[in-house]
C-alpha cells in the first residue's frame, strides 16, 4: 500500500492542516518566540504514554491506569530528590520507571494468569494507584524548589531548537517501533491481538507476551512520571488525573484499532499530536469549549468507524480471494502488505 494510502500519512496531513490553518487566523500560534517550541514539547509526555498504549492495545487489551502510574511515579521522583538529594538524576529517573514497571506488571499478571479483561483490571488500579498517590502525598506538593535545577533545566532545555523531552519521546517511538517492526516478538503482539486463541494454538508464548506489553506500558508511564515532573516542576497527588482518557483518544485516533492486531506507535504518536494541537488551537480561533471537546469526540468515533470498516473490507476480500481458489488447489492467499498495521497479525507470520 502506498505511503498516501496510509493511516499516518493522513493524520500527519491533518496536523500540517490544523497549524496551518490556526496560523494564518494567528501567526503567533507557530511563530511567536515559544510557538514552535510549543508545539513540539507540550505533546512530548502523550507521546510517549501513548506508545506504551499502542503495544497495550495491538494485543487487544488496554490500559485505563496510566495516568495514576504517571501521577505516582511523578511524586516518586519528587520525594527521591526531597529525601535522598545526593541521587544521581540518573538514578532518579530509572527508579520512576522500574516502578512503572511493577505497576505495568500487576496489571498484565492479572490479565495474563486470572484472564480478567484488562478494562476491568485497570479501572480498578487506577483507582488503587491513585488512592496509594493520595495516602502517600496528602495535601503536600512539590514544589520546583524542592527539586534540583539541572533537572527542572530538562523540561525547558533545547537542542538544536528541539526540546530535550521531545527528543527523550522520538527516542523512545524510534525503539519502541523498531522492534515491533522488525523482531519476532513484535510480530507476536500482532498475532496475539488479531486472534488470542489461535495464537495460543500455534504455540505462541501469550502470557509473557502480555507480561511484557503491560509491564512495557508502565514504564513508559514511569519514565512519562519523570517528564511530568521535570517539565511543570510541581507535583501533587492529582497529576496525571484523567490522562488516561486522552491516552485511549490518541491511540484510537492514531489508527491503532481498539479491537487488537493492527496499527502502530507511529499512528498512535500523531494522534497524540493531533489531540493536542486541536486543543491548543480551537482557542485560538475563538472556538468554545463544548466544541472543543465535540471535536475530540467526533475525532474518535469517527476513527473507530473507519477501523470497522476498513475491517470488514479486509475481510471480504480474503473471503472473496479464498473462494476463487480452485477446489484442491494450491494457490495460496497472497500476503498482506508489509507494514503492522496491514493484516501483520496474521499468526504464520508470528511463528516463523
Amino acid at each position: 500500500m502506498s505511503l498516501l494510502r496510509r493511516r499516518e500519512a493522513g493524520i500527519a496531513l491533518a496536523l500540517l492542516l490544523v497549524i496551518g490553518v490556526t496560523t494564518v487566523v494567528q501567526p503567533g500560534f507557530l511563530f511567536s518566540a515559544g510557538g514552535w517550541r510549543d508545539l513540539l514539547l507540550t505533546p512530548a509526555i502523550l507521546v510517549v504514554l501513548a506508545v506504551g498504549q499502542a503495544v497495550v492495545v495491538i494485543t487487544r487489551n488496554v490500559d485505563l491506569s496510566v495516568g495514576s502510574v504517571l501521577g505516582l511515579t511523578a511524586y516518586l521522583t519528587g520525594r527521591l530528590f526531597i529525601d535522598a538529594p545526593d541521587l544521581p538524576l540518573v538514578v532518579v529517573a530509572l527508579a520512576a520507571v522500574a516502578a512503572g514497571t511493577l505497576l505495568g506488571l500487576v496489571n498484565g499478571a492479572i490479565v495474563a494468569f486470572a484472564r480478567v479483561p484488562a478494562l476491568v483490571i485497570t479501572l480498578g488500579t487506577l483507582y488503587v494507584y491513585r488512592g496509594v498517590t493520595l495516602t502517600w502525598a496528602g495535601s503536600d506538593r512539590i514544589d520546583a524548589g524542592d527539586m534540583p535545577r539541572a533537572f527542572l533545566r530538562l523540561g525547558t532545555q533545547q537542542v538544536l531548537g528541539v526540546p530535550v523531552l521531545t527528543i527523550v519521546a522520538a527516542v523512545v517511538l524510534a525503539a519502541v517501533a523498531h522492534y515491533l517492526h522488525t523482531s519476532r516478538g513484535g510480530r507476536q503482539l500482532y498475532a496475539i491481538g488479531s486472534d488470542p486463541a489461535a495464537a495460543a494454538l500455534a504455540g505462541l508464548p501469550v502470557r509473557r507476551r502480555l507480561l511484557g506489553a503491560f509491564a512495557l506500558g508502565g514504564a513508559l508511564a514511569g519514565l512519562a512520571g519523570v517528564m511530568f515532573a521535570a517539565r511543570y516542576g510541581t507535583v501533587s497527588s492529582g497529576a496525571g488525573t484523567g490522562m488516561e482518557l486522552q491516552v485511549v483518544g490518541a491511540v484510537v485516533v492514531g489508527g491503532v484499532a481498539i479491537f487488537g492486531g493492527s496499527g502502530t506507535v507511529a499512528g498512535a504518536a500523531l494522534g497524540a499530536m493531533l489531540l493536542l494541537t486541536i486543543n491548543r488551537a480551537l482557542p485560538v480561533v475563538g472556538i468554545p469549549d463544548f466544541w472543543q471537546r465535540a471535536v475530540v469526540g467526533a475525532l474518535i468515533i469517527g476513527a473507530i468507524a473507519l477501523d470497522r470498516v476498513l475491517a470488514t473490507r479486509r475481510s471480504r476480500r480474503l473471503a472473496a480471494a479464498r473462494d476463487a481458489d480452485p477446489p484442491g488447489g494450491t494457490t495460496a492467499v497472497g500476503p498482506a502488505a508489509p507494514g503492522p498495521d496491514h493484516d501483520r497479525t496474521r499468526t504464520e507470520e508470528a511463528t516463523a
